[in-house]
């Protein structure tokens, strides 16, 4: 019989994605257990006095406290660096906290970051916060290359970008924003968290970090916070892993356990999420109530040959708008929409294997100032889905009944998925 600590990771053995979803980053202990083990301790015991001394010195390997080290998350880490072919991979307690170690790892007072307009809204919240530090932020245009190299300055010390953009999903050009980062040896950042590496895989388009909601289609299911930041070697373990360290953004072991659990389906749940994303985005296109539907994997879509390009499927968020006078007739009207709907879950997050809507305008980018929302393009009459794993038909007919409460024709409502 094999000695169980002696099988091989999987991540070093050559496999293709789905297989290392499965097995990546596994390490059994002396019991052999086939599915991966949970360690729920705060510490670890040494050997002995010389043995904790080298520890902490980091002349012996081993962990020490769960704050900077914990075997399950280490398999997380380890699972998610193989999906995403990065170098090595760093877990913290939510996608937020990712994206703050990753600014704290990368600026000091004075320096400058180059940021899409179309981002998460507590994004643009925390790049405020650090304004207070002195590090300022430019906003500018995801899809306009000349304008991202127009903004650079002597201290910027990083791009910044969700592709796709939440809520408007556009999609950003990955390889010609690697190019103009490196023409100015400024580190490109990219945040996964709409596609995940099932579907989009930056490092390939020449990204230097990855940062992830791994609360989000990692899980997918809804249940735990978790974050990622994924890079070169060199920069976890000398530029971020000391800021990870001292500042706690620690990854339980259990949320970790149940993301990287998460991760065995990822490719599956993906795959089935934009399959009914792009079911319910065609149905929205045929209603009369909907002035445009914003998905990549739409004709419409003005960067659709570049997510044909850059993507493997469009994902699973949507947004569209609808039609109105002016401001407020919009937004009751997006609101009769929401309350309308009996299926569909009125949360704002996403990820979840459950359909949600939201009013991005007045929840997730409502702490954004009006006119930072005009410029990013999020109307009041703007809804986002995040289309889960029912049949598309029942989130459709869900839909018909929000858009027939506002006053939409019954017939044009109740036309089917393929109408």
């Amino acid at each position: 019989m094999s000695d169980p600590a002696k099988v091989p990771p999987a991540d070093e053995a050559g496999y293709r994605f789905d297989t290392l979803a499965v097995r990546a980053g596994t390490e059994r202990t002396a019991f052999g257990e086939h599915t991966e083990a949970m360690f729920l301790t705060s510490s670890f015991v040494h050997d002995s006095a010389e043995h904790a001394a080298a520890k902490f010195a980091g002349q012996a390997e081993g962990y020490i406290y769960s704050r900077f080290g914990n075997p399950t998350v280490r398999l997380f880490e380890k699972r998610l660096a193989a999906l995403e072919g990065a170098g090595d991979c760093r877990a913290t307690a939510s996608g937020m906290a990712a994206i703050m170690a990753v600014l704290m790892s990368l600026t000091r007072s004075n320096d400058h970051i180059v940021c899409s307009q179309g981002v998460f809204g507590t994004t643009i919240q925390l790049f405020a916060l650090f304004g207070r530090y002195g590090i300022e932020t430019s906003y500018v245009p995801l899809a306009d290359v000349g304008a991202w190299e127009a903004a650079i300055r002597p201290n910027t010390r990083m791009l910044f970008l969700e592709t796709p953009s939440n809520p408007m999903t556009e999609v950003g050009d990955v390889r010609a924003l690697a190019a103009v980062a490196r023409r100015h040896g400024i580190p490109l950042v990219v945040d996964n968290c709409f596609c995940t590496p099932a579907l989009q895989r930056p490092f390939e388009l020449g990204a230097d970090i990855v940062v992830h909601s791994a609360t989000k289609y990692l899980d997918g299911q809804g249940r735990v916070l978790g974050g990622a930041v994924l890079g070169s070697e060199q920069y976890m373990n000398e530029t971020l892993q000391p800021v990870l360290r001292y500042c706690g953004a620690t990854l339980s072991a259990f949320n970790a356990w149940l993301l990287a659990k998460g991760l065995e389906t990822l490719s599956v749940r993906m795959q089935r999420h934009s399959d009914n994303a792009l079911a319910v985005a065609r149905w929205l296109e045929a209603q009369p109530a909907v002035a445009r539907v914003h998905y990549p994997w739409l004709e419409s879509h003005p960067q659709h040959a570049l997510a044909r390009a850059q993507q493997g499927a469009g994902g699973a968020v949507l947004a569209f708008e609808l039609h109105g006078a002016d401001d407020d007739e919009r937004r009751a009207r997006a609101w009769r929409v929401v309350d309308g709907c009996r299926l569909l879950s009125i949360t704002a997050n996403l990820g979840d294997v459950k359909s949600t809507i939201t009013h991005p305008a007045s929840t997730t980018h409502g702490r954004m100032a009006p006119e930072a929302r005009l410029e990013a393009g999020i109307g009041e009459g703007m809804l986002r889905v995040a289309v889960g794993l029912e049949d598309p038909q029942d989130i459709c007919d869900d839909l018909a009944r929000g858009l027939a409460a506002r006053g939409t024709a019954p017939e044009a409502a109740r036309a089917g998925v393929g109408g």
